[in-house]
């Protein structure tokens, strides 16, 4: 894609929407969203947590598909399409390097996702982050497909999350 998410994005005020071609977005502080979160019993939020991320996979795939087929074949457009979106979207700054064997390691500084919540997280909070991933993995990646939070901000306090994707 030649313009960047901001380029695209249309804020159409009288019908109170942000639009991206026929994609629509919505802005909101990471606190409110993750709050809900800290409210969930820790069953209740793991389940709401891996429900969130099979979402984004889902309906954020879709969107990849789109970017995809602006730029047939070329997976490294793909990426940094992605890399520069998420970033533009306020989904951190994200760094994808190539694993010995195939696959990536993703950092992701300043996740909203793990700033969001109020208190430790007992476990990798970046669901959004984590479902993204798992559709981009889905095509740049062949056969099948693992990704994994490896470590969350939101867990041990630092300035990073970690991701795998083989």
């Amino acid at each position: 894609m030649s313009a960047g998410f901001r380029e695209r994005l249309v804020i159409d005020a009288p019908r109170g929407e942000l639009r991206d071609g026929a994609i629509r977005y919505l802005t909101m502080r990471p606190d409110a969203l993750m709050g809900m979160f800290d409210r969930l019993p820790v069953p209740a939020r793991h389940q709401a947590l891996t429900a969130l991320a099979a979402s984004v996979a889902e309906f954020g795939g879709r969107s990849l598909a789109a970017y995809k087929a602006s730029a047939p074949g070329d997976m490294a457009a793909l990426v940094q399409t992605v890399i520069a979106t998420s970033a533009e979207l306020g989904w951190g700054v994200w760094a994808m390097t190539p694993r010995d064997g195939g696959g990536f390691d993703v950092t992701v500084t300043n996740s909203p996702f793990a700033a969001g919540l109020a208190a430790p997280s007992d476990g990798p909070a970046c669901a959004p982050i984590l479902g993204i991933l798992t559709a981009l993995a889905t095509h740049v990646i062949p056969g099948g497909v693992i990704v994994a939070e490896t470590s969350c901000a939101a867990q041990c306090g630092g300035a990073e999350c970690r991701f795998t994707l083989s």
